[in-house]
């Protein structure tokens, strides 16, 4: 893995020394020299910028740089945290693209592998792929939530780009992408198409509208997830402060809460924040992004365990007549979180098997009790018969 990575940039390294005490880069161990890579021997989570982005369809040239957010993020205070952080610097582009995602591939499986969850910053958003691809060694399904203004479905026929990337992982063995989530699109930057796939597809879109509306009901999206990724063109321009032209987008207060969701589900084991291409200089974009990762390690340092469902000690069941079904909803009596079962099918594929219980929220169990069945329970099971 070291071999991949170089070290955290000299300019952010003196940038730390006069830093007042406290501080997170005072707190952080850091790959400062090439070639002598700090244990990760109790680390819970590591910073790795990815200074790629030739697939970027507007690529004119450059290298992404992440100065900026590395000097904004050491300079905040940590929480009353536990966790312990490192910053494991660049992972370089390679002669291709594709010895890029081969490096980016092989450092991710092996944070993973260890149990450390990547905190990415990268160029452009085609380097999903092979974070995803990381996985392969894990052995069971992923579910991926993108925070987006576009689906980045694309045509899996074509070269993948930074807004393609999503078709390729669909249509590459090994198929271990059970659901994949977008939150906060927006319809007039989507094609038709693309939209009716998703649908087909029984994967879940949530409006821009309907995120910003009632924040806390994508949450379960965020418990069910492995694999958190963030688009920056989804922030509003005004937040941002530099090349992102969108006048509409989540704000810097929501961008945080998803965030945090993120973090605190017990599930996510990857976070990254992409297409910061252009973001190579102090200013408030660079500040938003480090909250966004300060969000993040605050919600993973408020996990809090409470999926045994082996337990009924730990738990209350609900079942609720609907139709000609009976719906059953557990909810924890540790955190008051809720779940709905899918009743196990038999015959599909046992990397499915923990799939069989779904996140949901208190609004799903009272329309139940009102003879309506969650959007997302009949996607699942959808998806469990195909």
């Amino acid at each position: 893995m070291i071999e991949f990575l170089s070290p955290v940039p000299k300019s952010v390294v003196a940038h730390r020394e006069i830093l007042p005490e406290g501080v997170l880069g005072k707190q952080i161990k850091i790959h400062a020299t090439k070639g002598d890579l700090p244990s990760l021997k109790g680390v819970a989570l590591a910073l790795v910028g990815i200074q790629e982005h030739r697939n970027d369809i507007n690529y004119i040239g450059g290298v992404p740089q992440f100065e900026a957010v590395r000097k904004s993020f050491y300079q905040l205070f940590p929480g009353n945290w536990a966790t312990s952080i490192i910053d494991l610097g660049n992972i370089e582009a390679g002669e291709t693209v594709q010895d890029t995602y081969f490096a980016v591939r092989t450092v991710l499986s092996a944070l993973l592998q260890k149990k450390v969850i990547p905190l990415l910053l990268g160029g452009s958003q085609d380097l999903v792929f092979p974070l995803y691809r990381a996985y392969d060694e894990v052995g069971e399904m992923v579910n991926m939530v993108n925070i987006d203004s576009r689906f980045d479905l694309g045509d899996a026929e074509k070269p993948i780009s930074n807004v393609s990337y999503v078709g390729k992982i669909i249509v590459e063995k090994p198929y271990n992408l059970f659901n994949y989530s977008v939150l906060g699109y927006q319809s007039y930057f989507n094609p038709a198409a693309e939209i009716t796939l998703m649908e087909k597809l029984f994967f879940d879109a949530y409006r821009l509208g309907e995120v910003t509306k009632d924040i806390t009901s994508v949450e379960p999206i965020m418990r069910a997830a492995d694999i958190v990724t963030l688009d920056i063109s989804a922030i509003k321009s005004a937040e941002m402060s530099y090349h992102n032209t969108s006048p509409n987008g989540l704000d810097g207060r929501e961008v945080c809460a998803l965030a945090r969701y993120a973090g605190i589900s017990n599930r996510v084991t990857s976070f990254g924040v992409f297409e910061m291409s252009a973001l190579d200089r102090m200013n408030s974009g660079a500040m938003l992004i480090a909250q966004v990762l300060w969000y993040f390690i605050e919600g993973v340092n408020f996990r809090i365990a409470d999926e045994d469902f082996e337990d009924e000690a730990h738990y209350i069941t609900y079942q609720v007549p609907v139709d000609d079904t009976v719906l059953v909803f557990k909810k924890s009596k540790k955190t008051g979180r809720w779940w709905m079962e899918l009743p196990f099918i038999s015959n599909v594929n046992n990397k499915l098997k923990r799939r069989t219980l779904l996140p949901c929220t208190y609004g799903d169990y009272l329309g139940a009790t009102n003879q309506e069945i969650p959007e997302r329970w009949w996607k699942a099971r959808r998806k469990n018969e195909v």
